[in-house]
């Protein structure tokens, strides 16, 4: 039996070649994913192939070219390691880039690690699991992830980008995300509003300076005591926001770094009888499928997961080809739900007061952003 399925593999990649009209070794590559053929070629190939059932045998394949046709994506996590995979934000990320990776005949190879990523990456690409990287954020790991990328390390970083960076970069516009956000509440009428979030944590930085701006712009003044340092997923901003309510701390706005901190922070709340919006507008970031479900839904900064899946992929392979690759910020938009409606909840509620609302009726306020 065996030495039958020796002699109809040969066979049947012979065939494979005569109807694409290339050669052996072409069939070989092609098959294999090399970027040196063409994308048509390959297309014709891998379509030929699947036709008379001939599939390569993938690990000897692997141990023979080298290629294993797996992206390891990796989560460091040393700055949060309470938070989970099953984290919205990450999930969606990940749905998004396990499609892109299939769509181009890739697996993935997931890992959460709370060492320094050089060596875990440095272990993965010599023992020959991974044909390239891609680190969901930069974590703390700013100068590992530049010892890497010194060592030629093929990888792509879900991050912001740093002064001194050596490596390659996609990410969502933090600063501009977070002063939407905090312009959004004071359009609102809120003028002490709470900043939720870790510092230390890159993408989190550059919200804060958003943050910042925004009080700035609007002639605000910083208030220290009200910049919460809050770490993801923790129960940090519920307790946050619980010590700033017992301390009497006059705040009427909350902008958190993370829709699952804004979740925290609207429970600590409600349960002490502040009411969202009407004491406190909310606004968080992401624009999990959660946020629309929330009571009341939250508005939120969205995230495009999808082009974000698919410009890591893209500057990954750029990167694995030995090619240039360019860093890359991607916009942001500003999702207005009932959180952070204010002026709207108190128009809502003199309405109601000067006359009976029927029954079954909605009152729709007028934005082009509201869910």
């Amino acid at each position: 039996m065996r030495d039958r399925m020796r002699r109809t593999k040969p066979k049947k990649m012979t065939e494979v070649a005569r109807r694409a009209g290339v050669s052996l070794s072409t069939v070989s590559r092609a098959l294999a994913g090399h970027t040196r053929i063409s994308e048509s070629t390959r297309r014709r190939v891998r379509e030929i192939a699947d036709s008379i059932g001939y599939h390569p045998d993938a690990s000897a394949s692997n141990l023979r070219t080298g290629v294993t046709r797996t992206i390891a994506v990796v989560i460091p996590l040393s700055h949060a390691t309470r938070q989970r995979l099953s984290d919205p934000f990450f999930l969606e990320l990940l749905g998004e880039l396990a499609d892109e990776l299939a769509a181009r005949d890739y697996n993935l190879l997931l890992s959460k690690i709370t060492q320094k990523p050089v060596e875990w990456i440095a272990s993965l690409m010599k023992a020959k699991r991974a044909d390239g990287v891609i680190v969901i954020g930069q974590s703390l790991h700013h100068e590992d992830l530049n010892e890497a990328a010194a060592a030629d390390a093929r990888m792509v970083v879900w991050g912001t980008r740093l002064k001194g960076q050596r490596y390659v970069t996609v990410g969502s516009d933090n600063e501009s995300g977070a002063y939407q956000a905090t312009s959004h509440l004071i359009e609102q009428g809120c003028s002490r509003i709470v900043f939720l979030g870790d510092s230390a944590v890159p993408e989190v930085r550059g919200r804060l300076d958003g943050y910042l701006r925004a009080l700035s712009s609007t002639g605000l003044s910083r208030t220290p005591a009200l910049e919460v340092p809050v770490r993801f997923g923790s129960d940090a901003a519920y307790d946050g926001v619980s010590a700033l309510l017992d301390a009497h701390a006059e705040f009427d706005g909350v902008f958190a770094c993370s829709d699952v901190i804004a979740m925290s922070a609207m429970r600590a709340m409600i349960e002490r009888g502040r009411r969202v919006p009407a004491d406190v507008g909310v606004v968080g970031f992401d624009d999990i499928p959660f946020a629309a479900y929330t009571t009341p839904p939250l508005t939120s900064i969205r995230q495009d997961c999808n082009t974000g899946a698919r410009l890591l992929v893209d500057r990954l392979l750029q990167v694995m080809a030995g090619q240039h690759a360019e860093s890359e910020t991607i916009p942001i938009e500003l999702v207005v739900r009932a959180s952070s409606l204010r002026q709207h909840h108190r128009h809502a509620a003199v309405t109601s007061r000067s006359r009976p609302v029927r029954a079954g009726a909605s009152v729709r306020p007028g934005s082009r952003y509201i869910k």
